[in-house]
């Protein structure tokens, strides 16, 4: 992840794990620092990676999110038309070696506009057993897997725009809610 002097390195897979990881810490320092370390990079680098990545977000000039995407990741494993409700949008799915078993998760509508973008299960991978809260552990499993498990679950605002929240009763009538970030499960309240 060291640049040659005065050159900036190519933004590529592992910095955009490490901006993911960034907006974690918030809420499972542990578990960031485990699997920053598993990516063989430091605390400045992953700093250095969500400075850049924000600075490429917010140029004035910056690629749309899309393209963004497309840039750093490559092209995507699988993309798909979805229907969601009365609209079609693209589906697009890239690896994420930190967690084999999830995809992130682009639906880009008409003319390229991202309209999400988060962490998934993996087409085929099995996603955990969630029978009880005692089940929703930090980083076992995604928003929507918690949202049919526990159905039905109630969408809120999150504290940023990659974090969500679902509001549900458990099956022994006690009302929980998650907490998400970039679509994986953080905490539970």
């Amino acid at each position: 992840m060291n640049p040659a002097k005065g050159a900036a390195a190519p933004f590529g897979p592992l910095d955009f794990q490490l901006v993911l990881l960034r907006r974690m810490a918030d809420h499972q320092p542990d578990l960031v620092e485990d699997a920053r370390r598993e990516l063989g990079a430091s605390l400045t680098e992953m700093r250095e990676a969500n400075r850049r990545w924000q600075a490429m977000s917010r140029a004035p000039r910056g690629r749309g999110a899309l393209a963004r995407y497309r840039a750093v990741l490559g092209e995507p494993e699988t993309r798909a038309r979805r229907r969601i409700g009365d609209l079609e949008c693209d589906a697009l799915l890239w690896p994420v070696p930190l967690w084999p078993d999830l995809r992130f998760e682009v639906l880009a509508g008409p003319g390229g506009a991202v309209w999400n973008e988060w962490l998934v299960r993996a087409p085929g991978a099995a996603g955990p057993a969630l029978r009880s809260a005692a089940d929703l552990r930090p980083w076992s499993c995604t928003v929507d897997e918690v949202a049919r498990a526990f159905a039905p679950a109630r969408p809120m605002e999150g504290s940023a725009p990659t974090r969500w929240r679902l509001a549900f009763t458990t099956p022994d009538g006690v009302d929980r809610v998650a907490e998400f970030t970039w679509g994986l499960l953080q905490r539970l309240l």
